[in-house]
């Protein structure tokens, strides 16, 4: 019955309107790489630019996607959060779209009523729109264009500092993503995960426009990008207007720098104490996990559900259950290099951090020694493979849930680690959890909230 139940999941869990595998199509200028599902993989052959297809038919939209594999772990000291201030700013135009014509990338497509956007995050940045299907070449076009002849203009710098600069703010209000911040940097020394995405304050406000411009010039280039197109197009039509836009940019002229920083093995716990003003304390416990193409990485996000994820959960029942917390739940990284396996808990009021603390530790080493049984592992599988199908729904959520694991250096991830849910052991689990769950690979933190003196 319980591999009937994943096996059902697994089929819901194909992306919307799937059918049988494509076959590839032949366009001058492109190699066909592999097709894997519903995935085509083609390269166009002059600058080195990855293109991904999927089509489906069932409603006349596009989701047009582009990933550059840059993202905060390509900065460093002075330019942290430039990855995420130069996203901001290739909304500014270019001199075919900008505002001065009234043809700007925001004034065209919300006059088309495209939902459009950008996000950055650690290992790459993306640029997307969901558009009906007879507006693709006219996005292909503008996005194309920003890619390599972007305005990048101090005026612009300025205002679009402030934007960023409030962002940070609001995250400071936030007490689980201040701890998650300072846990992070005190868990990596030397990796450049060390710091978040949104970067320092003083980077921010002093980065100048001269680095954004080298950072745009060393990791905006063909080679360096993906393009993902899913929905209602033809393929080879498709290519045709990649090859139009995109062809006619050489590849980098550099070899795009690769991150070699490898962060040394932890000796031991670390611990680090946030105290700011709030209402109630946090515990967050962080241990170090490998990167999401690791064999292991469904174990651990199934071990992460066992633990921490929904009322059957076991730090749920011992603490939420027992009234002293308000919730508690995980975050297995799913990065491309070695990351965190975070735990956390909000603490009800008048509860010790030392006592949830405890509790916590006392749990994860009862997983080590006893296991866990086969009925957690199910439901825990199940539960994650159910995510993963209410997430592909749709065009664009479909290229988001790719683009995560083009960043994280394979995009087949998005067949493979799914099918992988369906394998975890109890076995499994046990054994990642005495793999990574060590106290010596840990880092401890504690919110303390300073509640202001009444006058």
């Amino acid at each position: 019955m319980k591999l009937r139940i994943l096996h059902a999941l697994l089929l819901a869990m194909l992306p919307f309107g799937a059918t049988a595998t494509p076959e590839s199509v032949a366009v001058e200028g492109f190699s066909h790489v592999k097709t894997v599902g519903d995935v085509s993989e083609y390269v166009l052959d002059d600058n080195g630019l990855q293109v991904l297809l999927m089509t489906d038919d069932s409603a006349p939209v596009v989701t047009f996607m582009v990933t550059y594999r840059v993202g905060s772990r390509n900065e460093v000291t002075g330019t942290t959060g430039a990855t995420h201030l130069l996203e901001h700013l290739m909304f500014k135009g270019t001199p075919n779209y900008n505002r001065e014509k009234g043809n700007n990338i925001d004034q065209v497509l919300e006059a088309l009523g495209a939902q459009y956007n950008a996000t950055t995050w650690l290992d790459r940045t993306n640029y997307y729109a969901q558009i009906g299907s007879e507006h693709l070449e006219l996005y292909m076009a503008i996005e194309a264009d920003r890619m390599r002849n972007l305005l990048l203009r101090d005026e612009d710098r300025q205002p679009e500092m402030t934007v960023v600069r409030n962002e940070f703010e609001i995250g400071e209000n936030d007490p689980t993503q201040v701890l998650d911040k300072e846990m992070t940097a005190v868990a990596y020394l030397a990796h450049p995960y060390h710091h978040s995405t949104i970067g320092w304050r003083s980077d921010i406000e002093g980065v100048s426009i001269e680095k954004l411009q080298e950072f745009y010039n060393t990791f905006y280039w063909p080679d360096n990008s993906t393009v993902t197109i899913i929905g209602d197009f033809d393929p080879a039509e498709a290519l045709g207007l990649v090859k139009k836009y995109y062809g006619a940019f050489l590849k980098a002229p550099h070899p795009i720098p690769q991150l070699y920083t490898v962060e040394p093995e932890q000796t031991g716990q670390r611990r680090v104490v946030v105290k700011k003003a709030g209402q109630l304390g946090v515990v967050g416990v962080a241990y170090k996990s490998p990167s999401a193409r690791h064999p292991d990485q469904a174990a651990l996000q199934v071990l992460g559900s066992i633990l921490a994820s929904g009322k059957n959960s076991r730090l749920y029942r011992a603490l939420t259950d027992q009234s002293l917390t308000t919730d508690v739940s995980d975050y297995v990284g799913f990065f491309h290099d070695p990351s965190l396996f975070n735990l956390w808990a909000n603490l009800a009021p008048g509860v010790t951090h030392e006592q949830v603390e405890k509790i916590i530790f006392e749990e994860v080493e009862k997983l080590k020694k006893d296991g866990v049984t086969q009925d957690e592992v199910t439901a825990a599988a199940s539960k994650k493979l159910a995510d993963i199908a209410f997430a592909r729904d749709g065009s664009f959520n479909v290229a988001s849930s790719i683009n995560e694991c083009i960043a994280a250096g394979d995009w087949t991830l998005y067949y493979t680690l799914e099918e992988d849910y369906g394998k975890v052991t109890p076995d499994d689990v046990k054994r990642v959890a005495n793999r990574y769950l060590n106290e010596d690979q840990s880092v401890v933190g504690w919110f303390i909230p300073l509640v202001p003196a009444a006058e």
